[in-house]
């Protein structure tokens, strides 16, 4: 057959893919990505779809299992999806749901009037994706069951005399649906899940749908474990769970209302922190991007607030108003919206925002009516809040004032850079590199052994400001962060321009000891706290410099670990990186031993500043042979949690963690 030239467009080159094929050739169009995340997604919509069971008022349980072969279970005792025959297709409901886009019962109808499924994609496109698929529902006093591949029917429906898994509690049900899928490794870069992410996403939907028990089992082979979660208390109990070791400062604020089919509730309560952490959701599904639904409950937290300072005197009316971001200074908020699933408009499949602008004034309306009619009913609690909103703004305006006087001096954001940055040559941001270094003396090594055009160096010195426990006027008027805020160029706080920043790959260099690892959690938690998007783009790395320097004979190798330099010395030398013996001497406190054949020195680096330009450039600054680590941060609530607790004012979670993790700790030598 001739081979088509590419200028020739015909009706040969137009293509109709049939059934479930669209999900194959384009995946992330339906579940975001194909990485990590996606696979987690498609966990999610199966978890969903049994969580609608709860919503609608049939299921009580809900089971996961990650099993032995690396499969995923979802199991629930609901109603069992229905296995009758769809005249329209001849077939049974069961295949239409499992093969079918668009094919549901939450289009319309009574079956389900709150979802978190709502494009009748979720069970369909996670089949489409997986090696293998067997559905098996409990309904009429029978077991009905169907398998399928790659989203294609591989049997026909029927019925078996037990259950197909030997799980105890799966057994007992009368009713209910259970999906068991092989995630298809063509598709996803990893097949395999991450236990934490979903027990995190298992969490969310029990403090969501309170009486829902949710029962998970990590039954892979030196893997095995279980978690069970139930909550009672709703959205509730979930700001106290997320404002946990944070000092908060009053009761935790509940409104609840239904308006026409929209029920809104919300739960806030301030803490003696600085940082703000807001959830929100929509008929289960945590929308990670916010929406309508945020926006209006932001609205009205500001409008309440400052009519009530207004009120009872705290705020003249000719002072300059409190601001939004005032009143989201220590603030812990969880809003939940629910309303029929044939409404929602979201954007994109994922789900991550909600569309609906109608949404808005209805949450702005209840959270606003609920608010200030609490704030009536407890005066000596919305007084506190009072204070710590005021606080809040008369330090916005004091780092306002320490700004422009900055400013005045040379421009946080402007041309005038540090004199301690020596920066480079390229001006291209995605080339260009910012190394973080403890020290000037490793600063004035890492000057000298840089590759000048792309990389840009600035020395701290020092432990940096714990910018945990301080307000922004503080932090822009520390000398050390000062100049790293001047250096990356996207200004801080309400000014932040992301597209100013001048350098895409930022490296955190530190001694490997104690006191560089403190540096570098205080150089993680600015980050985390105050310029959050260089960690969610991928900008910020650790660098991982040698352990050690082995010398055996003339061979001159690095190791990052006890067992890399036990490797090295074992192997006679051999490693990956090598530098030239002719330009580094063997040196070091430990005295040469005898090998086998020959002599061994070994030589423990303490700090950067034991490393020479060229062994510093080698070693820890090359492209080509360095280490580095990306920050990432998956969990968000986690690192929240864990950065308060190790850089906050409360001592006995702190103590606690460390008497816990003593043990496992590994300490310098």
């Amino acid at each position: 057959m001739a081979k088509q030239n590419p200028s020739d467009y015909s009706a040969q080159n137009i293509q109709v893919l049939e059934g479930l094929e669209p999900v194959r050739k384009r995946p992330g169009m339906y579940i975001g990505s194909t990485d990590i995340a996606g696979l987690h997604e498609s966990l999610r919509e199966i978890i969903d779809n049994s969580v609608d069971e709860a919503l609608a008022g049939y299921a009580k349980n809900v089971w996961i299992l990650l099993n032995k072969d690396s499969s995923a279970t979802v199991a629930d005792d609901g109603r069992g999806i229905p296995v009758d025959i769809v005249k329209n297709y001849k077939k049974s409901a069961l295949e239409i749901v499992m093969t079918k886009l668009h094919a549901g019962g939450k289009f319309g109808g009574s079956a389900y009037k709150i979802s978190g499924g709502l494009h009748g994609v979720g069970a369909s496109v996670v089949n489409a994706l997986s090696v293998w698929l067997w559905a098996e529902v409990k309904r009429d006093g029978k077991i009905y069951t169907q398998e399928y591949s790659r989203g294609l029917v591989k049997s026909k429906l029927e019925t078996l005399p037990k259950s197909r898994l030997d799980f105890p509690d799966l057994n007992d049900r009368k009713t209910g649906t259970m999906i068991s899928f092989m995630p298809d490794p063509k598709i996803f870069s990893t097949t395999a899940f991450e236990f934490d992410t979903v027990k995190k996403a298992i969490r969310e939907r029990a403090y969501l749908v309170p009486g829902l028990f949710f029962h998970f089992f990590d039954l892979r082979e030196g893997q095995e474990r279980e978690v069970n979660y139930y909550f009672e208390g709703g959205i509730t109990a979930l700001v106290t769970k997320l404002n946990e070791n944070k000092g908060p400062i009053h009761d935790t604020i509940f409104v609840k209302k239904q308006q026409g089919e929209v029920d809104v509730e919300m739960a806030i309560q301030y803490n003696n922190g600085y940082a703000e952490n807001v959830e929100s959701y929509v008929n289960v599904i945590n929308t990670v991007n916010g929406g309508t639904h945020l926006t209006g409950f932001r609205m009205a937290l500001t409008r309440a607030i400052n009519d009530y300072g207004k009120k009872v005197g705290s705020f003249k009316n000719d002072e300059e108003g409190i601001t939004g971001d005032d009143t989201r200074e220590g603030l812990t908020a969880v809003v939940y919206v629910k309303m029929p699933q044939d409404r929602i408009q979201f954007e994109g499949q994922t789900k991550g925002k909600l569309g609906n602008a109608e949404i808005q004034p209805v949450v702005q309306t209840i959270i606003k009516e609920g608010l200030s009619t609490y704030f009536e009913e407890n005066p000596s609690e919305a007084r506190r809040i009072l204070e710590k909103v005021y606080l809040a703004a008369k330090a916005r305006l004091a780092a306002k004032a320490a700004k422009e006087a900055i400013l005045r001096k040379g421009a946080l954001e402007g041309s005038s850079l540090p004199g301690k940055l020596a920066d480079c040559q390229e001006k291209d941001p995605a080339l260009s590199e910012l190394y973080l270094v403890e020290g000037d003396s490793a600063g004035g090594s890492a000057k000298q052994g840089r590759d000048r055009k792309f990389q840009a160096i600035l020395p701290l010195k020092g432990k940096i400001l714990n910018t945990e426990r301080a307000r922004l006027d503080k932090i822009i008027e520390h000398e050390e962060v000062k100049n790293l805020i001047i250096a990356l160029g996207m200004g801080i706080g309400e000014t932040i321009k992301f597209d100013k920043l001048r350098y895409h790959r930022i490296i955190i260099m530190t001694d490997a000891d104690v006191d560089g690892e403190h540096i570098e959690t205080l150089i993680l938690t600015f980050f985390f706290r105050h310029l959050p998007d260089v960690i969610k783009e991928g900008f910020l790395y650790i660098a991982m410099p040698p352990l050690y320097k082995v010398q055996i004979g003339k061979n001159i190798s690095y190791a990052y670990s006890d067992a890399e330099k036990d490797e090295i010395i074992k192997n006679g030398g051999k490693s990956a990186l090598k530098a030239d013996s002719e330009a580094i001497q063997a040196d070091g406190p430990d005295s040469p031993t005898e090998g086998p054949k020959r002599n061994v020195s070994i030589q423990r680096y303490k700090g950067l500043g034991e490393m020479n330009p060229e062994q510093l450039w080698e070693t820890t600054m090359n492209p080509v042979n360095r280490i580095l680590k990306q920050v990432r941060i998956d969990d968000a609530e986690e690192a929240d949690a864990v950065f308060t607790m190790l850089m906050g004012d409360e001592v006995p979670p702190r103590k606690h963690f460390i008497q816990n993790n003593a043990k496992v700790a590994t300490l310098d030598g």
